[in-house]
């Protein structure tokens, strides 16, 4: 597509984690584009940070390709009530849960409330990241450390620990990686550190539950337009963001979502351990 936005963004800053309402230009999570087929018809589904960005988008594609979707999020009430209103404008059910999944009896609960709600759980989404810049190692303070390892690496083992005995074959796991588990870029130490364990982890799980029929696979992303940009980066790079991959731009949320909704779905039913990089033409290997 040619008309997405591209740099220079408008200089920016926000607290984090971010809201969508706060940013210029919106992103788009497909809102208005995305067309289901049925392809998650009566799936049950739990996305972490569903409550924008990526998770928003990949909520709304599932719902309106059949999904009933639990929101997980940290505190982003009124974003978090948006997507759920997406959700069932979708004919779906939307079921929202604030806290901090670094927590791990919060994650258990998470998969309790889901398995409550809708009877049952198929697709485990494990999207929600926390990140911050800085310029040299001794900036970083040992609690942002592991904070950012609490909510990226921990959080996916507990929810996962949680998920599994409630999945039947035929389920799906689906983590967020990076683009930074290849190419790390050394401003986001902790994160990109995090999101080279996310693929490792990915890979071995994706073995171990094989005989069960469950599949595991990672999503990587490039840079995407989301609120954890202006909320965990400098205004100059905000205003630049994107514009280093060789399509010049950042993705939208919408863009990854088709991805979720194909690993989740049967006809990735031969697709486990494997790593999808939405990069933008910035190559995985």
């Amino acid at each position: 597509m040619t008309d997405r936005p591209t740099p220079p963004q408008p200089e920016q800053q926000q607290s984090p984690p971010g809201t969508t309402a706060a940013m210029d230009p919106r992103p788009d999570h497909g809102e208005h584009s995305y067309r289901g087929s049925g392809r998650l018809e009566g799936r049950r589904a739990i996305i972490t940070g569903g409550d924008s960005g990526i998770g928003r988008a990949v909520a709304i594609a599932f719902a309106r390709e059949g999904a009933d979707v639990l929101i997980s999020y940290l505190n982003e009430d009124e974003d978090a009530q948006e997507t759920a209103r997406l959700v069932e404008d979708a004919g779906r059910k939307a079921v929202l849960i604030p806290g901090d999944i670094g927590d791990p009896a919060h994650c258990r609960a998470i998969v309790d409330k889901a398995v409550e709600a809708f009877g049952g759980l198929d697709i485990l989404v494990n999207n929600a990241a926390h990140q911050m810049t800085f310029e040299a190692i001794t900036d970083i303070p040992d609690e942002e450390w592991d904070k950012t390892f609490r909510t990226n690496i921990h959080a996916m083992f507990y929810l996962t620990k949680a998920a599994v005995p409630h999945m039947q074959p035929g389920s799906a796991i689906i983590n967020t990686t990076s683009v930074n588990a290849d190419t790390p870029k050394p401003t986001l130490l902790a994160y990109a550190t995090t999101k080279g364990a996310i693929q490792n982890f990915t890979g071995g799980l994706s073995q171990l539950l094989a005989e069960k029929g469950i599949r595991a696979n990672c999503v990587a992303p490039g840079p995407i337009w989301t609120p954890l940009i202006p909320s965990t980066m400098p205004p100059e790079q905000v205003e630049n963001f994107g514009k280093d991959v060789p399509m010049g731009r950042a993705g939208q949320p919408a863009e990854l979502a088709p991805i979720y909704v194909m690993l989740a779905s049967d006809e990735a039913s031969y697709v486990s351990g494997a790593t999808v990089a939405v990069t933008g033409g910035k190559p995985i290997l």
